[in-house]
């Protein structure tokens, strides 16, 4: 018999039998092209290695595979299962037990033999299929087994599973990856349909009947699919829990996962019965050097450049030189995912990088590698700065993006540690970036957190930080109440400053703007300022504040258009969109609604480049307006859906609320007073009563809405204090439109054209954007006629605009 079986000449018991894979008790969810993808490549390559982190699904992907091709392999497939054998087992020795042939092999002739020689004598001739499971402990001898027998066995090929590959040549590899997540702005379909969910319900379902899966639910349900990378074993071991508690508080515990998650199933393998047991079976096989590596990567949020690695993990004897060897083979082990998208870049999942955490804390690390980490960051910003207002500002702006999360925790990190120094470093060097970048509203919160933390803090940070503090104006409700505070220290800190930033030299005329002097001449002198920077911005402000004023014309023109010249010589985006937009303005104004058009269009292409979402909306919802004035309302609601999606992605109020007064005057303007209503209060949601230009528009068309003349008045009076308050011209000429309009209503027709006379005289020409200046003009002169309604203009453009609101409001 003994000889029989070594030439492989097995029993009628044994012949029988194709396969010992059990069944299975659960369903198999989310991963069916994975299996045909497997399938094709055992056809191709006589091994075949899944490899991928644990509690990924390798060996249930593997058997599943097999199952399927059981009527293709005569001699079937056989499943030899390695996690019981130590490190210095044998895989021989678990391939005959696999086989069923270890206790038939022992006495007699085959004592003898070699176990890898009983294997090759016993499947010599098959066509079967070995699946050599939790290959990682054994991972040099499963790769030499492996590579002996296939090299015996013509007819037989190998599906192995493990966390890192056997690196035979001839070895084709599978990466078995989470299960798939839906995106962020998934529907309840999507969300349902997504593996993860999939799983989650399927394994939910059955400790708990009574779950009901509606549309919060699902929610839910991605959240916990989400924070656990969607790794089928977390999430097998997260529905257990469900027998004794609500989906909702396990997503609230999930901070503390290797505590909750230890419910799983008595039959599995101990290491897949806790989360904890999971990732200690991969840490136990790690070097010293590895696991050094390993928990300094913990600090990083994101991901890590090899660059940013190679500063925060050397250290225990871990060179500089070593760290890339280190990251490979971390990577080989399924432990970090190398991402190849240009330069390499390196993370953990959740799970993976809690775990490394815990063990930082432990070996009393974490304030060092966080010390390390801020460093590296702080670093990195304060290189790519002055780059951002230069041509490489795409490149730069693309190298910050990928350290956003980095960038941000670095700062957290030190604003909770109290570091005010570090954290004010950290915001001078990031805080163009959160501007430029789109990232306003973090950046606003993050630079006040930073100006407010007690501390020691050197003048030349103290100085650029508040002269970009000052950029993140109208940031929300209250914050012109600051303006004023920030200027001041912007200024004071930038006059005894060794360091000079181009943002100090823009806090001189703003100071000198808030003790009364002349806005053009404060803003002069920098028209020679050493940076080329300071000198186009200062031609764009020169340009932008005669607008303010009321001093348009050719000369306005002419700054603006100096401005974007110099900011294309520069090749600064964001200045080029600026220009372009202030000059769209002054067009549409004029009536060239094409053109402006057009303007906005490229300057909306280049703030795209640079990723400043937040300044997309307004430019769109501009457009909106300007197409519906040209006739075209396909256009015009193109522009205002481009302008809603831009704002499910940012929370900027600003932006926002400029969004919502829009869309009210433009609901108007199409007879939906109910629309407008509801925008106009979305618009004082966001910002507030104590944003004047906001207050001015919104009580402007509260007043053209109102059916009460009481009312209206009401409404007049309130926007007018507003926009008397803010000073702008554009803004108070619109508003004497809107009280031309209540005196047309009371049948005052010489105030009204007095008003509409006032109101170009206050801006310096006609605005042929506004429908209502074109409707009461109309109006009027029918109604006066051409010589009385010059009379009335004249006299409006030499009366004071406020003594014509006070008469109009009286009467």
């Amino acid at each position: 018999m003994h000889v029989a079986l070594l030439r492989g000449e097995l029993g009628r018991r044994e012949e029988s039998r194709k396969t010992n894979l059990r069944a299975e008790l659960t369903s198999y969810v989310g991963k069916n092209a994975d299996v045909a993808a497997v399938r094709d490549l055992i056809a191709e390559h006589r091994l075949t290695t899944l490899i991928g982190p644990g509690g990924s699904g390798k060996t249930r992907l593997a058997t599943e595979t097999a199952r399927t091709l059981l009527g293709d392999l005569p001699d079937g497939a056989w499943l030899v299962e390695l996690a019981a054998i130590g490190a210095d087992g044998d895989v021989a020795q678990a391939t005959l037990a696999g086989l069923g042939l270890r206790d038939a092999l022992l006495a007699g002739e085959a004592q003898n033999a070699e176990p890898t020689e009983r294997v090759i004598a016993a499947i010599r001739e098959r066509e079967l299929l070995l699946i050599l499971d939790n290959c990682e402990h054994v991972v040099e001898a499963a790769a030499a087994f492996a590579y002996r027998v296939l090299g015996e066995c013509r007819r037989l090929r190998i599906l192995a599973t493990s966390r890192e590959s056997l690196g035979i040549t001839g070895e084709a590899l599978w990466p078995v990856v989470p299960l798939a997540l839906p995106e962020e702005d998934a529907g309840p379909g999507e969300i349902e349909s997504s593996p993860a969910v999939q799983l989650l319900r399927d394994r939910a379902s059955a400790v708990r009947k009574d779950l009901a899966v509606d549309v919060q639910t699902l929610a839910t349900m991605v959240r916990v699919c989400r924070a656990l990378d969607g790794m089928p074993l977390a999430i097998e071991l997260a529905a257990a829990r469900l027998r004794t508690m609500s989906i909702d508080q396990l997503a609230n515990r999930l901070d503390d996962r290797f505590r909750l998650l230890t419910g799983g199933s008595r039959t599995a393998l101990p290491r897949h019965r806790t989360l904890r047991a999971m990732v200690d079976w991969s840490w136990e096989l790690l070097t010293d050097a590895e696991r050094t590596v390993l928990r300094r990567l913990s600090v990083f949020s994101g991901g890590a450049s090899l660059e940013a690695a190679e500063r925060v993990c050397v250290g225990d004897a871990v060179e500089r030189e070593a760290v890339l060897e280190l990251l490979t083979a971390l990577a080989e082990k399924s432990l970090l995912v190398a991402a190849s998208d240009g330069a390499p870049r390196y993370r953990m999942l959740g799970t993976i990088k809690e775990y490394a955490a815990d063990r930082l804390a432990e070996v009393g690390e974490s304030d060092l590698a966080r010390h390390a980490h801020l460093a590296y960051f702080t670093e990195l910003t304060q290189t790519a700065e002055p780059q951002l207002r230069r041509a490489e500002q795409v490149e730069w702006l693309a190298t910050l993006a990928a350290d956003h999360d980095n960038i941000s925790s670095a700062m957290r990190g030190a604003l909770a540690a109290g570091e005010a120094q570090e954290a004010m470093r950290l915001a001078a060097g990031a805080g163009w970036y959160w501007w430029l970048g789109g990232h306003r509203t973090e950046g606003n919160e993050l630079i006040t957190a930073a100006t407010e933390t007690p501390g020691e803090v050197t003048d030349d940070i103290r100085a650029t930080v508040y002269a970009l503090v000052v950029l993140f104006l109208n940031s929300g409700p209250g914050d012109e109440h600051h303006a004023a505070e920030w200027i001041h220290k912007a200024y004071r800190f930038s006059q005894i400053s060794q360091r000079r930033h181009p943002g100090m030299a823009l806090a001189v005329p703003l100071e000198l703007m808030l003790q009364g002097s002349d806005p053009l001449a404060a803003w002069e002198p920098l028209l020679d300022d050493e940076d080329p920077w300071v000198r186009a911005l200062t031609r764009l402000h020169l340009g932008k504040m005669r607008t303010i004023l009321g001093h348009g014309g050719r000369e306005a023109d002419t700054y603006l258009e100096s401005a974007l010249a110099e900011f294309r010589a520069l090749g600064e985006r964001f200045g080029i969109s600026f220009a372009l937009t202030e000059l769209a303005e002054r067009i549409a104004v004029r009536g060239e609604f094409a053109a402006a058009c057009e303007h906005y269009e490229e300057a909306i292409a280049a703030v795209t480049e640079v990723g400043t979402i937040e300044d997309v909306i307004p430019m769109r919802s501009r457009q909106a307006q300007l197409y519906w004035l040209l006739g075209d309302e396909d256009a015009s609601a193109a522009a205002t859906a481009e302008a809603l999606r831009c704002a499910e992605r940012v929370t900027w109020p600003g932006a926002l609320a400029h969004l919502a007064l829009s869309q009210a005057e433009l609901a108007r303007w199409r007879g939906d007073a109910e629309e407008a209503s509801r925008q106009l209060g979305v618009a004082t949601t966001l910002l507030g009563d104590e944003a004047k230009h906001i207050r001015a528009g919104t009580h402007d068309l509260l007043g053209y809405l109102a059916d009460d003349l009481g009312e209206a008045r009401k409404h007049r009076a309130a926007a007018c204090e507003a926009a008397a308050e803010a000073g702008h011209a554009a803004v108070i000429a619109r508003i004497l439109v809107g009280v031309a309009d209540l005196a047309l209503r009371c049948d005052q027709y010489e105030q009204a054209a007095r008003l509409l006379a006032a109101s170009v005289a206050v801006r310096g020409l006609p605005d042929r954007s506004h429908p209502d200046e074109a409707r009461i003009e109309q109006t009027v002169r029918r109604r006066l006629g051409e010589a009385k309604f010059a009379e009335a203009a004249q006299e409006g453009t030499q009366t004071s605009w406020t003594q014509l609101v006070e008469v109009t409001l009286a009467s």
